[in-house]
């Protein structure tokens, strides 16, 4: 059984910023309705990590 501690927390100085504002919850939306496939797209240096464990972090679903 799950519990409050199995919970992901991603604990940041940084807040979402440019493309990131619109990412994450289309990311989560995708999710959500059960996607098969979604694709992040970003340039070196974009912030792609940080919107994945955004993403990871309100959804709470195992990842890799």
């Amino acid at each position: 059984m799950a519990s409050h501690s199995d919970r992901f927390s991603l604990v940041s100085d940084f807040q979402s910023a440019g493309d990131q504002v619109r990412a994450v919850p289309e990311l989560i939306d995708g999710l959500n309705r059960g996607d098969q496939h979604q694709v992040l797209l970003g340039v070196t240096g974009s912030g792609k990590t940080f919107t994945m464990a955004q993403v990871v972090a309100s959804v709470n679903r195992p990842a890799l």
